[in-house]
């Protein structure tokens, strides 16, 4: 009796250990993520830039494979910063080097001092009345955290972007990415969009 026991003991620890690491195979490479509505979801790391799927700020899905072949920054901004008026250099440099294959992406989140509040329509509203901006803007989205969005797990992971990984430190951080859609700089909020350092990345890379 007693080894009967003992067998049926190793075989349940046999058959948890298993169920165990079949539960972590499947989750290499996902996050778990809240939703908008609070409920728990699994998305699996992108791979590459491209694969990943948001919406623009008019709620229309976009697949930044659209963008291949264009040199990319992108930037998470917010309305209520010390350092919105970084929207001013940021049209002044997408005006400037559109023509080379330029565009600059903008993705408001309200991750940092809750600078983010308003809708996607007040937020189109301001950029258009304060500043005029005519680049590619995106419904919001959380950059850190444990609802951050792929495009930013992709962006900020060790695993996708060793060389410029690590949390989003406030808003306006800025990410270069070349025609391939590798990551090739990465610049600070005090980075301003039109100093030198930022528009020499970007002349470089449009060569």
């Amino acid at each position: 009796m007693n080894q009967l026991k003992t067998l049926s003991a190793l075989t349940l620890a046999v058959i948890v250990a298993g169920v165990a690491g079949l539960l972590l195979f499947a989750g290499r490479g996902s996050k778990v993520m809240a939703n908008a509505e609070g409920n728990t979801m699994t998305t699996a790391a992108a791979k590459s830039l491209y694969e990943i799927e948001i919406k623009d700020i008019e709620g229309n899905q976009v697949r930044l494979d659209k963008y291949r072949g264009k040199v990319l920054l992108i930037v998470n901004v917010a309305s209520k910063c010390g350092y919105t008026p970084q929207y001013e250099g940021l049209q002044k440099i997408y005006e400037k080097y559109k023509e080379k294959g330029l565009l600059v992406l903008g993705f408001p989140a309200n991750n940092f001092g809750g600078q983010e509040p308003g809708t996607e329509e007040e937020i189109k509203t301001f950029c258009k009345v304060k500043y005029n901006v005519s680049f590619p803007l995106f419904a919001k989205l959380s950059a850190k955290g444990s609802d951050i969005h792929p495009l930013y797990q992709y962006l900020t992971s060790k695993e996708t972007d060793p060389e410029f990984a690590g949390d989003i430190t406030w808003n306006f951080n800025k990410f270069l990415i070349d025609r391939n859609g590798k990551t090739i700089a990465r610049f600070s909020s005090k980075d301003t969009p039109e100093s030198e350092g930022v528009t020499k990345a970007i002349e470089q890379a449009l060569k």
